[in-house]
């Protein structure tokens, strides 16, 4: 049997290799997801598809995921879920960011969101579901943007976000899943659905059961 040994400049030229190897190949997968998933579902702002070619979804899931990170539904992950691509560039179409907006993201447990956005506006702040859903956010925001689908918006989270200011979110209405956005007028937040969408719920703004009596 003949052994193989490979010099340390052998070794980096091959760890390139491969590098550059799976960055061509993400790059080829972020546009079949570009064309194949947003161009064909309406997505077709030029600031969306640039922001969603830029950054690799697989950078936000552990290594056992990331060979899913392109597929069309959303990935469970120890610490939450990476929406499909169709929500985020839905999302980031009804958010229309600016270059002015101070942004709050209600973290759904990868990061991604926040880091489609930064670029987009003046500032961003992450806060963890959890943190959001018990009144723990300090700060006034133009845009307030929900990683997940949120059963109710609570008090201390709508009192966040400026008057005009906007919110987009998930939002679970009677068991089903829809982009929604909504606006503060003269104090109050209603959100109004969008469109159906599959989106990983944040159980965390679930809403207190109701006793029913048969």
């Amino acid at each position: 049997m003949t052994e193989t040994i490979m010099t340390r400049d052998e070794t980096i030229a091959s760890t390139s290799a491969s590098t550059s190897a799976n960055t061509s190949d993400s790059k080829t997968a972020r546009k079949a997801m570009i064309d194949s998933q947003l161009r064909t579902s309406g997505v077709n702002e030029e600031f969306v598809l640039g922001r969603m070619m830029a950054v690799p979804r697989e950078d936000f899931l552990p290594a056992t995921k990331q060979a899913l990170a392109y597929i069309d539904r959303s990935i469970a992950i120890p610490a939450g879920a990476l929406a499909s691509p169709l929500f985020y560039g839905k999302m980031l179409i009804e958010a229309a960011p600016v270059r002015d907006d101070r942004v709050l993201i209600v973290e759904g447990g990868t990061g991604y969101l926040a880091t489609l956005v930064a670029p987009l506006v003046s500032s961003v702040k992450t806060v963890s579901a959890d943190a959001a859903a018990t009144g723990k956010v300090e700060g006034s925001y133009s845009l307030v943007l929900i990683d997940g689908a949120i059963e109710q918006l609570p008090d201390e989270l709508r009192d966040c976000i400026e008057e005009g200011g906007r919110i987009v979110s998930g939002l679970l209405l009677r068991q089903v899943t829809r982009l929604a956005t909504g606006r503060k007028i003269v104090g109050q937040v209603t959100l109004q659905p969008v469109e159906d969408q599959g989106i990983p719920v944040l159980h965390s703004f679930d809403a207190p059961k109701k006793w029913t009596f048969s």
